[in-house]
Formats: C-alpha cells, structure tokens, sequence
C-alpha cells in the first residue's frame, strides 16, 4: 500500500470508512509490529475524518496505559473503572457519549474534548479485552451508530494482528 490514503470527498462517514477499512486492513496485516500498526489506525482515522484525538490504551499494571495516538497530549494512565475508557474495557462493550461532560465520572483529559467513542480491543487467542482505541471530538454529538461499528470491524481485523 502506498503511504497515503484514498478518501473520497464526501461527508458521509459511512462511505469513509467503506473507503479506508479495506486500505488499513491492507497496511496493518502486513506488518508484523504492534506499535507501527497502531500508529497508522490512529493516523488514518485522524486523517479521514479530523478527529480531535485518536489513540490506543493498553492493559499494563492492571490499568490502562497510553499507547500510539493523534492529537494533543492526553492521560497516560486510567484506572479500569474511571473515564469512558475504563467503562469500555470493564462492560468489554463499545461505547458512544454524545457529550463527556454528561457521563459520570469522566476524565478530563482535554476540556475540548466534547464526545467520545471507545471500542475495546479483545485478544484473539484469550478472549480477553487487552486494550481500547478511543476516539474523541471537540464537537458535541459529533458520533452516531457509524462511528461505532465501522471501528468495530475495524478492531476486529487489527485483532488478527495481536
């Protein structure tokens, strides 16, 4: 693949990720590197849609750990029952927040984050949820069902990669 992605110029996220999954798939099933394939999910995903912050927490120490990311500097580490991403990795569910300010207990990384949307990360062999990618916008509401399943399918394929 080559270093740059084909985005179509729409503003239909649907057709987005349609567009760059099967790019991305191609770019991280071949390389074996853990940490060059996280950068490049997070780098696409900032590229194609200019999300505020894009990145991966990893399970290290029995908490979150910051990992590979996009944007402005964020919380290295989270404990597994604080934030949105701790709410992800202990329901092992995805979850969409429309507005951070309205879920309980969120972590301020960033006062411009506005809605999130974590996915976690389950390793193939164990089942068990060993990481999350979270996305974050600076606008409120920003996320619908889209921006949950399309990075799902997404997980599922850098799974293969664990």
């Amino acid at each position: 693949m080559s270093e740059s992605l084909q985005i179509p110029h729409t503003k239909d996220r649907a057709s987005i990720y349609a567009a760059i999954t099967p790019q991305i798939e191609a770019l991280i099933l071949g390389e074996r590197d853990l940490t060059a394939n996280q950068a490049n999910i997070a780098a696409a995903l900032k590229e194609a849609f200019g999300f505020f912050w894009v990145g991966f927490y990893w399970v290290k120490e029995n908490e979150l750990v910051l990992g590979p990311f996009q944007g402005p500097i964020a919380c290295t580490r989270i404990a597994f029952h604080r934030g949105v991403c701790g709410h992800a990795y202990s329901t092992q569910k995805s979850i969409l927040v429309p507005n951070v300010e309205e879920f309980p207990g969120h972590i301020a990384c960033s006062s411009a984050s506005k809605s999130e949307v974590v996915i976690p990360i389950f390793d193939p062999k164990t089942g068990f949820v060993v990481g999350v990618l979270d996305v974050d916008s600076d606008q409120l509401n920003d996320f619908s069902t889209v921006d949950v399943t399309a990075p799902e399918a997404l997980m599922r394929i850098f799974e293969k990669t664990l």
